[in-house]
């Protein structure tokens, strides 16, 4: 009577003289290692293998479907911040061209916004909703905080910080491709020495993330593994192009911006007002104090927020009697 297949497997090893045992589980701990050697994941613990896990079957990229809806979102981000045209400009070409060219995912290249403090050009209220728009998560780093890049694109093990950064933590817990990263104040970003004297700079340590041929082929320094970075969406934001190096303003050549009109400033207090649930008589109030500022007086998009801020906590407080 025919035994079922593992009962043969069974009495096929049983039979199997002992050095016949050894060869074969020899040979197939080789192919099991060769095999292992090809993922490039050898050297990570079984820890952080499952951490990779989640990229087995890659990660998905965010599209634009129709050009149609490209220009929606253009128009909804240039009525939020009018001023902020160029930027808004480059952003809608660039989502345009990904539809007409059929690229799967939208691929924005980098951009460098240079103009004073205060017009909006971090706004995570702004950064926040391109990303809600386009679909694609959206993660914020001010540079100021960060003393190096290995908050940004990760550090090796050994460091006291040591971890992947905060891209490629994006990317793994959105299984997206192509967040939205925004750096604040590039400019003012610190280093910090290694034990050995080497120089870690924020700048210097994007640079082939910048790049979209290294960013294809980027390999983590946690990880130790090879990732295609080429889709990440990446907004830098500075007062100023001094400290920044040549090779770093090639890849993201400056847009220079311009602060907002009186018009821009009263129009931009309504609509903060509004979602802060103002009154109309205090969003009055507001508009009246920003027609009796002297001219030449800088204003900007914080000192508003400011006010506004004051103003609801002030109509919050008790009534004395």
């Amino acid at each position: 009577m025919p035994l079922d297949g593992d009962e043969d497997i069974h009495v096929w090893q049983l039979c199997l003289p002992r050095s016949d045992k050894l060869r074969i589980h020899r040979r197939a701990r080789a192919v099991h290692d060769r095999a292992e050697a090809a993922t490039g994941l050898a050297h990570l613990s079984s820890a952080t293998r499952a951490r990779l896990s989640v990229l087995r079957d890659g990660a998905d990229l965010v599209a634009i479907p129709t050009e149609h809806r490209a220009d929606e979102i253009a128009a909804a981000l240039h009525a939020d911040m009018p001023w902020m045209a160029p930027a808004t400009e480059t952003v809608w070409h660039a989502m345009r061209r990904s539809v007409r060219e059929g690229d799967p995912g939208l691929r924005l290249s980098p951009l460098l916004l240079v103009g004073p403090p205060g017009i909006g050009k971090r706004s995570e209220g702004r950064a926040r909703t391109l990303g809600s728009l386009v679909g694609a998560p959206t993660t914020i780093v001010d540079a100021t905080s960060e003393p190096a890049g290995f908050a940004i694109v990760g550090s090796q093990v050994g460091w006291a910080s040591a971890g992947p950064g905060r891209v490629l933590e994006t990317i793994l817990a959105h299984r997206v491709a192509n967040p939205l990263i925004v750096v604040d104040e590039i400019e003012k970003a610190g280093s910090v020495r290694s034990k050995s004297g080497t120089a870690h700079d924020l700048a210097q340590a994007l640079l082939p993330l910048l790049d979209r041929s290294t960013a294809a082929a980027w390999s983590c320094p946690y990880f130790r593994v090879g990732f295609d970075m080429s889709w990440v969406g990446w907004v830098l934001t500075a007062n100023t192009t001094e400290g920044l190096s040549a090779p770093f303003l090639s890849r993201c050549p400056p847009l220079r911006l311009a602060g907002p009109t009186q018009q821009h400033l009263r129009d931009f207090a309504v609509r903060q007002a509004c979602t802060h649930g103002l009154p109309d008589g205090a969003t009055a109030a507001i508009l009246s104090l920003l027609d009796q500022t002297p001219d030449g007086t800088a204003l900007s998009l914080r000192t508003i927020q400011r006010c506004v801020s004051r103003t609801k906590a002030a109509l919050a407080m008790p009534m004395l009697h």
